[in-house]
């Protein structure tokens, strides 16, 4: 039995506007290398608002964590933040801009809070991919054979 195994890319980067373009670079190259050249200008522009997005409207820490994940059908882009303010759609243009843009751009995409901050994610549906990664298949034993190692004898140790 073959899995696919997912492609995973994670940066961690200070949000600043000079930056937005290095991280296009960046998605760009390795999406090239999973040879989903087809994604790179729309997966490049939602990203760059979602960076856009931490530098103008993040408080604080301006740092982000930028992640590209391919499942072998979808390909998942994330942002997050130390920001825990949860945005919002002030537009349903995507002339203007923001999520709406992401929200064109992508098959879904939402928002989910975590314990230092938020992230925002969206997805696309990768339909005819020219390679897949395969990992090497892996025989598994039995279930029956999965056990607990042994617990070493329990050492009395004298008192006082």
């Amino acid at each position: 039995m073959y899995i696919p195994a997912a492609c995973r890319y994670t940066l961690e980067v200070q949000a600043t506007t000079e930056r937005i373009p290095q991280v296009r670079r960046i998605l760009a190259a390795h999406l090239r290398h999973w040879h989903l050249e087809q994604h790179i200008t729309p997966v490049c522009r939602a990203v760059d608002e979602l960076v856009g997005n931490v530098v103008h409207h993040a408080s604080g820490d301006k740092r982000c964590v930028v992640e590209l994940r391919w499942t072998g059908r979808h390909l998942i882009a994330s942002v997050a933040d130390t920001d825990r303010r949860m945005p919002r759609v002030t537009s349903s243009s995507p002339s203007k801009g923001g999520l709406a843009t992401v929200a064109v751009l992508s098959d879904s995409w939402g928002t989910c809070g975590t314990a230092t901050g938020k992230v925002i994610w969206f997805s696309r549906r990768v339909k005819a991919a020219e390679r897949i990664v395969r990992a090497t298949p892996v025989a598994m034993p039995p279930m029956s054979e999965f056990r607990l190692p042994p617990t070493s004898p329990q050492v009395p140790v004298p008192a006082g």
